[in-house]
């Protein structure tokens, strides 16, 4: 099966500006964002989606949230921010590799859909 867009910018075969890496996720800023800051949260070891993810995952998920939160103070967002996972088509999601999008530096709305 071909790289998903997500592992070739872990991979650094793809440029992206990220802002956090470590050895199990890599954070970068979305191409299009949907807030002043937007942010992926990617875990380089490919889930297609979250309802993939078995029990086998679950620190790697811990990671990933965890870790999410820390870019969001990083970044600034004291004010609040929203942590998205989208899974499957329906729910928008584009590439079938597990990710958080961290958004925040405004208002945000709801409901988001």
């Amino acid at each position: 099966m071909k790289p998903t867009i997500f592992e070739r910018i872990c991979a650094r075969e793809i440029p992206a500006n990220i802002v956090y890496e470590d050895e199990h996720i890599v954070a970068f800023r979305d191409l299009n964002p949907q807030a002043p800051t937007h942010v992926l949260v990617v875990p380089r070891r490919p889930i297609p989606r979250l309802s993939d993810a078995t029990a086998a995952d679950q620190a790697l998920l811990g990671h990933l949230m965890l870790k999410a939160a820390e870019v969001a103070r990083q970044l600034g967002l004291t004010g609040g921010y929203r942590l998205v996972v989208n899974c499957g088509p329906d729910a928008g999601e584009s590439v079938p590799h597990l990710h958080c999008h961290v958004l925040g530096g405004r208002s945000l709305e709801w409901p988001p859909g």
